[in-house]
């Protein structure tokens, strides 16, 4: 059933109410209560990327992070398991660890020195007399989380009923399998992360990652900024073999290089870009191989495709976007730069030439991030204005067809994948 928004119903619609198939009332945007509802019914109910298994290298690694608002710490345990505690200690509710990452031992209060072990056990109190007959060690631990890997992407959930993480990311996985291809040969490793905050709804920015309608829009300065055979990769606009993917549970998939979408798919006719030689030499003189060296080249600028996660990552090109909602009209995004886990003599200058790329982009004075976060607090903005007035996203909605593997499909600049995470978002609000 359509429900048209007007003046009179905009504020006593239920929140799943408020998403319709072709638009979106601002309201989801700007309401307090309706933020609040979606950090337990979404945030605290389905799995959430916490970290890459690159950035937990060794038992004691660890790394601070947050489930929505909730902080936690992913650790790496001495027999190698990996655990997402709940950062508070659960004496007086300070919290454990204020570093970003790093290695411990285990994790001990400031305030009173409750300690605690890699996996959250509870292992020591000072003056223990105290709490003789009151209670027991074993029921003290921290709160963990389920925590699952896939290909070295680590999610973690609060819900312990939660399906398992393969069958939450359904049709995703060929795309994750895909994007992790870009390390020619080597695994991926995080290399650095860049982190800001933007003034609007954590939604803003989901809806951005498979948003190729404002691309060479405001991405004009970044387009003017590079040689003309990478903005030529990037003009994707009238392309007709350039789609986007609905993958299921809020999921979906952007192409903007199709050449690119599957980097193992490659004939050799492909010419290197010369802006590379330098690269290529230096990969040579490293101890590459001709074959290793146009993997690794060919994948400078990524896999071609932007992969969202519903609800909080993009598997974008390149590098990890990441979201953290921090209020209503808050989030915190970081822009995860990715290298390559080789020897010296090929990490090294892989390493260099991405970090380079991505900060073009990425960087807080590159091309990219800043344009971005300039529309997004627009839209948080106007948002506030005239309620009833819907976002609409109903770009493509009738040129829509069904892939061969059953996907809603149709053209990049279409909102498919915006439709994609509002039908999941729908979902999961209309419960409890």
């Amino acid at each position: 059933m359509t429900i048209e928004f007007t003046t009179a119903n905009i504020h006593q619609l239920e929140p799943s109410e408020l998403v319709q198939e072709d638009r979106v009332a601002a309201r989801v945007y700007t309401d307090p209560e309706i933020f609040e509802r979606e950090m337990t019914q979404i945030f605290e109910k389905t799995w959430i990327w916490v970290a890459h298994e690159s950035e937990l290298p060794k038992p004691g690694s660890f790394k601070s992070t947050s489930v929505g608002r909730n902080p936690v710490i992913v650790t790496r345990d001495r027999k190698g398991a990996l655990h997402t505690l709940v950062n508070r200690c659960r004496h007086r509710g300070a919290s454990l660890c204020e570093k970003r990452r790093g290695e411990a031992n285990g994790f001990t209060c400031p305030y009173h020195a409750w300690s605690y072990g890699l996996d959250g056990r509870l292992r020591g109190i000072p003056y223990p007399e105290g709490y003789e007959g009151v209670m027991s060690k074993d029921e003290m631990g921290l709160r963990t989380l389920r925590t699952e890997s896939y290909r070295g992407l680590i999610f973690a959930t609060f819900d312990h009923d939660a399906e398992p993480l393969e069958e939450f990311l359904g049709d995703v996985r060929v795309w994750a399998d895909r994007f992790m291809k870009q390390g020619g040969g080597y695994p991926l490793k995080v290399i650095g992360t860049h982190r800001f905050r933007f003034r609007g709804n954590w939604k803003i920015q989901l809806e951005n990652t498979t948003d190729g309608y404002h691309f060479p829009i405001v991405h004009r300065s970044w387009m003017s900024s590079v040689d003309e055979e990478t903005a030529g990769m990037l003009s994707f606009m009238t392309d007709p073999a350039s789609t986007c993917h609905d993958l299921g549970n809020g999921h979906s998939v952007m192409h903007m290089v199709p050449a690119h979408i599957d980097l193992d798919a490659d004939d050799g006719s492909e010419p290197l870009q010369p802006r590379f030689n330098g690269l290529v030499a230096e990969l040579k003189q490293g101890g590459a191989d001709d074959a290793q060296i146009r993997k690794l080249v060919r994948a400078m600028h990524g896999t071609g495709s932007n992969l969202n996660l519903f609800p909080n990552v993009g598997l974008s090109s390149a590098f990890f976007r990441v979201l953290h909602p921090v209020s209503v009209d808050e989030t915190i995004i970081e822009h995860v730069a990715l290298g390559v886990d080789a020897p010296e003599g090929i990490a090294g200058p892989v390493r260099r030439e991405r970090l380079r790329i991505h900060e073009h982009f990425q960087g807080p004075f590159g091309f990219g991030s800043p344009d971005d976060s300039e529309g997004w607090d627009r839209v948080q903005r106007g948002a506030r204005a005239c309620p009833e007035m819907p976002i609409m996203v109903n770009r493509g909605l009738k040129r829509e067809v069904e892939s061969p593997e059953g996907w809603a499909t149709s053209h990049s600049t279409d909102e498919t994948g915006m439709r994609a995470a509002y039908r999941m978002w729908k979902k999961m609000m209309s419960n409890g």
